[in-house]
């Protein structure tokens, strides 16, 4: 599990958020961040998926979804 975002890295990412943000959007964003950092670590760590298989995967579920 990569580690947790630094009490710092959210304090600046909120910082960082236009003056009339809603908290939602403050949530949103700090969300945002962890999924790039899990997935970043994920790619150091060699758990990747090949496009060739994304693809493969995303005609399976276009031709389920056609009637």
């Amino acid at each position: 599990m990569p580690e947790a975002m630094t009490k710092a890295r959210i304090v600046r990412a909120v910082e960082e958020l236009p003056e009339d943000a809603t908290i939602e959007d403050a949530i949103e964003r700090l969300v945002f961040l962890h999924k790039v950092e899990v997935g970043l670590k994920q790619a150091q760590q060699g758990e990747t998926v090949a496009l060739d298989e994304v693809e493969a995967h995303l005609q399976r579920r276009r031709q389920e979804k056609q009637p």
